[in-house]
């Protein structure tokens, strides 16, 4: 399939060329300044720090720039289109996004189109003034965090992100026992997630997977695609993926054949997404999975949005499988 961005610039990379950029892409340089911003103190009364910054915002010669100092700007050009106060703090501008994310020690260094930030507050004019004035924001969203992304359950309607500026495509950087994948995702239609150095989510399942030889897997709400993608490479033996929300389907799709698992698309025909040499993607409600799959696995994944009852996804592919486990 091709994975090419839909904004068709250069943002998805597969986990070799990520991976060579590991270790150094937010690490500062021998001239970058370190900066003691703080953050629940409105930014308007950090005289000094202002002072410092205004001239060049804090770039260093080398072109990066503290995460921190980033922020304060994005919160300046809030500020002055009056969507921020001046009493606002540098927790108060957004949540920032870093892409490719993985767990840091320290806060990072930027470059050029490594943030999505994501705000309830933002407007397209104040958006459009970011994405033009701090080149380290890629995209913009307006949205609130605490709103799930998706669709909890098939009685719900669905809810995302909308996306003010540039583009909203991320990598997660997520470890697993046979290696690291590369998660991709349109920030604004998958729900959050921020990578661990080691994903308990993942150590449930390798520790299930292990009571089997080759199993058969079904990752019956599978979001972007992480479980079931790592289970194929611990060596499951088959991988059937499924999603009542498609972005999440497409996006699935996109992940296996960015992490080494070639797909074919297929039109949402009876579901299926997607079609692989051990593997299938579907977007079917999960009540609908045993009429359509006619076929057993030894382990059925269910791993709902944080807070909805699971009692009910569990009944619904209890006969499709050996064992049910609860992400």
């Amino acid at each position: 399939m091709d994975i090419k961005c839909r904004c068709n610039q250069e943002c998805i990379k597969k986990p070799p060329a990520v991976l060579e950029e590991i270790g150094y892409i937010y690490s500062p340089c021998d001239n970058c300044p370190e900066w003691n911003f703080k953050k629940f103190k409105p930014f308007s009364e950090q005289i000094d720090p202002i002072q410092k910054v205004n001239a060049n915002w804090g770039r260093c010669s080398c072109g990066r720039r503290h995460l921190d100092v980033v922020v304060a700007h994005i919160l300046r050009i809030m500020q002055e289109e009056g969507v921020k106060d001046e009493k606002s703090t540098l927790r108060d501008a957004c949540i920032p996004l870093i892409t490719p994310a993985y767990p840091l020690k320290n806060a990072p260094y930027l470059s050029k189109d490594t943030l999505v930030i994501l705000s309830p507050d933002l407007n397209e004019k104040c958006s459009k003034r970011i994405f033009g004035e701090v080149p380290e924001v890629k995209g913009v969203l307006k949205g609130d965090i605490t709103d799930t992304v998706g669709i909890k359950d098939s009685a719900l309607s669905f809810n995302k992100y909308e996306l003010l500026a540039g583009c909203d495509m991320r990598c997660d950087l997520v470890q697993t026992p046979a290696g690291p994948l590369c998660i991709y995702k349109h920030q604004g239609e998958i729900h959050i997630e921020f990578p661990k150095p080691v994903s308990p989510k993942i150590s449930t399942l390798t520790r299930v997977m292990s009571k089997y030889e080759d199993p058969k897997i079904l990752d019956c709400t599978c979001g972007p695609g992480t479980l079931g993608i790592a289970a194929l490479k611990y060596g499951a033996s088959r991988v059937v993926f499924n999603d009542i929300w498609y972005p999440a389907a497409y996006t699935t799709a996109l992940n296996l054949e960015v992490n080494g698992f070639p797909v074919e698309l297929f039109p949402n025909k009876q579901g299926l997404v997607a079609h692989g040499k051990s593997w299938d993607v579907y977007c079917l409600d999960i009540k609908e999975l045993g009429s359509v799959l006619g076929e057993q696995f030894n382990i059925c994944v269910v791993d709902t949005f944080p807070g909805v009852d699971t009692a009910s996804f569990t009944e619904a592919v209890m006969d499709l499988c050996e064992e049910v486990v609860v992400i």
